[in-house]
C-alpha cells in the first residue's frame, strides 16, 4: 500500500492530472450535452447507447494523463530517485499502472453516467432510461475500458520515455491508424478487426456482428494487448538505464 500511496501523491502533486481529468469530463459530457441539445426535437432518437458515442474524447485525454505520469518523470530525472527508493523497478511501475488504472476507471464511470444523465435531463424522455443488459454494459462498463487504456498508456510511456512520441502514438493510433489500416490490400479488413481500440469499442458501444468476437471478448482482447505492452515495458525498464 505504501507504493500505491506514493504514486497517488506523486500523480496529484502537480496540476496537470487535475486539468486532464477536468478536460476529459468536460469534453465528453459537454460534447454529449451539445449534441443532445441540437437533437432535442428528436428526443425519441436519444437512446442510452447514443449518449456514449463520444467516449473516445475523454479516453484520449485520460491516456495522455497516464502516459505523461511516466514520461515527465524521465524528462525531469525524478524516475532515478524513484528507482533508488524502490529496489524493484517492476513494483514501482506496477504501482503506477495500478493507481492510473483506478483513477482512469473512476473518470470513465463519471463521464459515462454524466453523459447519460445530462442527456436524460435535456430530453426528459423515457427513451433514455437504461433498460437492457447491453445498455448497462455500455454505460456502467465504461470504467473498465478507461482503466485498461490507462495501463496501456503507462506501458507506452515507459517504453518510449518521450512525451511527444508517446502522446502522438496514443492519439493517432485509435483516431487515424486503425481507420487507415482497412485500406491495406488483401488483409486490411482482417487487421482492422483485431485493432485494440476497435475491440474496446465492441465493448463500449453497440455490438458489431461482423467482428469475430463479442463485447466481453473485445474487452478481454483489449486487456490482453495492454498486458502484453506492460510486460514488455517491465522487461525494458529493468534492463536499461534510467
Amino acid at each position: 500500500m505504501t507504493l500505491l500511496a506514493v504514486e497517488r501523491i506523486k500523480l496529484f502533486s502537480t496540476r496537470a492530472p487535475v486539468w486532464c481529468v477536468a478536460a476529459a469530463l468536460a469534453l465528453t459530457i459537454g460534447a454529449t450535452a451539445g449534441l443532445v441539445w441540437l437533437n432535442a426535437r428528436h428526443s425519441d432518437g436519444v437512446s442510452p447507447e447514443s449518449t456514449q458515442t463520444l467516449y473516445i474524447l475523454g479516453l484520449a485525454v485520460t491516456m495522455v494523463m497516464a502516459t505523461l505520469s511516466v514520461t515527465t518523470e524521465y524528462r525531469f530525472g525524478t524516475i532515478k530517485a524513484t528507482f533508488q527508493a524502490v529496489p524493484s523497478r517492476t513494483r514501482a511501475l506496477l504501482a503506477k499502472a495500478t493507481v492510473l488504472a483506478l483513477v482512469a476507471g473512476v473518470v470513465g464511470e463519471i463521464s459515462s453516467f454524466g453523459s447519460w444523465g445530462v442527456a436524460r435531463l435535456i430530453t426528459g424522455s423515457p427513451h433514455t432510461d437504461i433498460a437492457t443488459a447491453d445498455e448497462w454494459r455500455e454505460i456502467a462498463g465504461m470504467g473498465l475500458v478507461y482503466a485498461v487504456a490507462a495501463v496501456l498508456a503507462v506501458a507506452v510511456g515507459a517504453l518510449l520515455r518521450q512525451s511527444a512520441a508517446a502522446v502522438a502514438i496514443l492519439l493517432l493510433f485509435p483516431l487515424l491508424v486503425e481507420q487507415l489500416v482497412e485500406i491495406v490490400p488483401g488483409v486490411g479488413e482482417r487487421l482492422h478487426d483485431w485493432m485494440p481500440f476497435v475491440a474496446a469499442s465492441q465493448f463500449a458501444g453497440p455490438v458489431d456482428p461482423t467482428l469475430p468476437y463479442g463485447p466481453w471478448g473485445g474487452l478481454a482482447y483489449f486487456a490482453a494487448v495492454a498486458a502484453a505492452l506492460l510486460v514488455a515495458a517491465l522487461v525494458v525498464v529493468e534492463k536499461r538505464d534510467a
